[in-house]
């Protein structure tokens, strides 16, 4: 019998003994691709967002990664949400037991109107049903209205997990923190949650590699920090999002720090950047900007040259996210899988370590296009 190296763990509130990763002979052998899908809040292109059944079809679409993005419930719970104002992806506005919930919140600066997770328990978020959060662009989706929950975080997981058992395939999560600062100040704060329920799986801890994401940089900050200490949790690597370029992180606001994401791209800020994280997922036009043609600049290079990945976001297959040079005849919501290809291959060739899609099969075919094409 193979004897087992146990560590005791006692991080950040958690005390329990795991088996040494490195020590698991049943641990698959992965290796990630060199360019990969990230299905975008699941295939979100086919099915609403942030649901089971968008994660599940990513996977079976052929994603390298599900991205579930996470926000608090008032009794703490993870739950897949792009904002934690929930009124424009569920159906929460039409139920009148929850009339009175609807209020005004300040979140990082702006001004929202609606309902929000933090109001709500796991147990009263379980009566609430997701709907499609783009019908103007993607009315067959509607069709999948109220028929999901909001999952929780372990929900996900276990998904993944029942995914790899069924087909033998690793899917990795790519999680991001949605607004950690405002939380933080409620006492919700995502970061020590996150890598407990990370740490409870035996697919997250020792399986399927992870990586978490935010627009903020304290929060990965900590994270790294507790990942140093986390042997169990070796696989997880860290990404640093970039928002508009005269923007700044919502932390550096609060910090009163003049740091601009454009100040961050720049070779020397994306060194600094280096120091904490292991990518970087800005928006896709850092890296080519349409005027009309495609004009690439060096972020890519500047990036790898830091020994930094680079995921940008959002590649979509409707006309009403393609730039103009790009999009076929029709209406905003029209299906361009030929402008949709296009833009894939221009990325691929511009040098970047992945794409966040909302649909991975798109990509994934655009993706084996490119390979194919290779000399």
């Amino acid at each position: 019998m193979l004897k087992k190296i146990v560590l005791c763990l006692s991080v950040i509130g958690i005390s329990a003994c795991k088996e040494d990763p490195n020590n698991d002979p049943q641990k698959p052998h992965y290796t990630e691709p060199k360019i990969i899908i990230i299905g975008h809040r699941g295939a979100s292109a086919l099915r609403p967002e942030h649901t089971l059944a968008a994660y599940q079809k990513a996977m079976d679409d052929g994603a390298d990664f599900i991205e579930p993005d996470l926000v608090q419930t008032k009794d703490g719970v993870l739950v897949a949400r792009h904002e934690n104002e929930i009124g424009g992806t569920t159906n929460v506005a039409s139920l009148p037991q929850f009339a009175q919930r609807k209020t005004t919140k300040i979140i990082d600066g702006q001004a929202y109107t609606g309902w929000f997770s933090e109001d709500f328990s796991l147990n009263e978020l379980n009566q609430i049903k997701a709907r499609e959060r783009i019908p103007d662009i993607r009315p067959n989706n509607t069709q999948y209205n109220d028929q999901f929950n909001i999952p929780t975080l372990e929900q996900i997981i276990e998904l993944a997990e029942r995914h790899y058992k069924k087909t033998g395939k690793v899917v990795g999560l790519y999680i991001e923190t949605k607004h950690p600062s405002y939380f933080q100040k409620l006492n919700l704060g995502m970061e020590d949650p996150l890598l407990s329920t990370l740490s409870k799986y035996k697919y997250t801890r020792n399986i399927a590699p992870i990586y978490l994401q935010s627009f903020e940089v304290s929060n990965l900050k900590y994270l790294n920090d507790q990942l140093k200490l986390h042997n169990s949790l070796k696989q997880v690597k860290i990404v640093q999002l970039y928002d508009a370029k005269s923007a700044r992180p919502a932390d550096y606001v609060l910090q009163e720090n003049p740091t601009t994401y454009a100040d961050m791209a720049t070779p020397q800020g994306l060194k600094s950047v280096a120091k904490y994280a292991d990518g970087v997922g800005p928006s896709k036009d850092y890296i080519i900007q349409y005027n009309p043609n495609a004009t690439s600049s060096s972020f890519v290079k500047d990036a790898h040259a830091a020994r930094l990945k680079v995921h940008p976001y959002t590649f979509r297959p409707e006309n009403q996210f393609l730039a103009a040079s790009l999009k076929c005849q029709g209406s905003a919501q029209q299906r361009c899988e030929s402008g949709a290809n296009q833009e894939y291959q221009q990325f691929f060739k511009a040098g970047v370590d992945g794409v966040f899609s909302d649909d991975p099969a798109l990509a994934r075919k655009a993706l084996d296009t490119y390979e194919q094409a290779k000399p």
